[in-house]
């Protein structure tokens, strides 16, 4: 790692590569999303860049965005890794109508190359490190899409081709044109429907797997509660498991986790990470925040050591106290591809 970017001594993390032939990460990645879309005003520039300058001296290497966070998502990142771009690994998508999730869906070949056009300049790289798919477009053939993105690899504009949200028949389908790096999904210990069907098919595949939301939009950091208000804007203010019933119901759950994180002398926001960590070593969680110490507190979640013990005392709470809610609303779960 290259000399700290702001003045405080460089920290390394443990690394993990996604999957068999993706490539090597920090153990703990930062989710993006947050600096502009969905949970309110957009972080002002200068501070998302101090964020993910200081996020990269905390030992983070992983850093991911998407058309659909809005352009300046992708400059921020950009501007942000310039002093140390070889360094690190970014991320970003396509896949959604003009870049919005309000137009619908398009992977169309024309429109996968139009953004990654464009990704390269807001990123103001030469190559994107993974290139996801945001969502599965049922209008346009699998095949085609990872052909495109083979295409895009063989021009060296393309290193990683990634999924976020696709089922195991496109999985499949993906991966017989272009072996898939990494899956992006949903996975927390609030969300953990990816454990029994999905984990032995990246396994079998090589694929790695990235959880994002891995602290239940943040309802596992123990912040949370029934007097807790959201920002206008804010996706948790339609969420139905944050309404104020399921709320009151998981934030129960949360507390009881946060005994067993107080045992281990950490945060359940790090032992909600170390869980996702224990379970595989091509999992690489990526925790979004706009505040520096819940980065530097998410960052410690890699070294949260989590033994067997503790491991089934949190399956045994999860199994007794269920999540209460579903994570989505209908219309947001349609574009799910299961």
């Amino acid at each position: 790692m290259d000399e700290p970017v702001t003045g405080r001594k460089a920290i390394m993390m443990k690394t993990r590569i996604l999957g068999s032939n993706g490539p090597e990460v920090s153990a703990i990645g930062l989710g993006c999303m947050g600096l502009t879309f969905g949970y309110g005003p957009a972080t002002d520039t200068s501070d998302a860049v101090a964020l993910i300058r200081a996020a990269y001296d905390r030992g983070i290497t992983f850093f991911d965005s998407a058309e659909a966070y809005g352009a300046a998502n992708e400059e921020m990142v950009g501007e942000a890794v310039q002093p140390f771009r070889d360094k690190v690994v970014i991320a970003t998508k396509f896949g959604f109508k003009d870049g919005s999730l309000a137009a619908g869906l398009d992977s169309s070949p024309a429109r996968i190359r139009l953004v990654a056009e464009q990704s390269l300049k807001r990123l103001k790289t030469d190559g994107i490190d993974l290139f996801y798919q945001h969502r599965v477009d049922p209008n346009v053939p699998m095949e085609d899409v990872a052909g495109t993105v083979k295409d895009l690899i063989a021009e060296g504009k393309v290193r990683h081709f990634g999924l976020s949200e696709a089922g195991i028949a496109n999985i499949r389908r993906a991966h017989a044109v272009q072996p898939v790096a990494a899956l992006q999904s949903e996975y927390s210990m609030f969300s953990r429907e990816l454990e029994d069907e999905f984990f032995p098919v990246l396994d079998e595949l090589g694929i790695g797997l990235v959880p994002f939301s891995p602290l239940g939009k943040g309802f596992l950091t123990g912040k949370i509660d029934t007097a807790t208000k959201f920002a206008e804007g804010d996706i948790r203010n339609n969420l139905p498991r944050f309404q104020d019933e399921a709320r009151e119901a998981n934030a129960n759950l949360v507390k009881r986790i946060g005994e067993i994180a107080e045992a281990k002398a950490a945060t359940p926001a790090q032992v909600a990470l170390g869980r996702l960590l224990a379970q595989k070593p091509w999992i690489v969680p990526i925790p979004g925040t706009t505040k520096k110490h819940r980065m530097e507190e998410n960052a410690g979640g890699a070294d949260v050591d989590l033994t067997a013990d503790d491991l089934k005392s949190l399956g045994d709470l999860l199994a007794q106290v269920p999540v209460t809610g579903d994570r989505y609303t209908p219309a947001m779960q349609a574009t799910i591809d299961r």
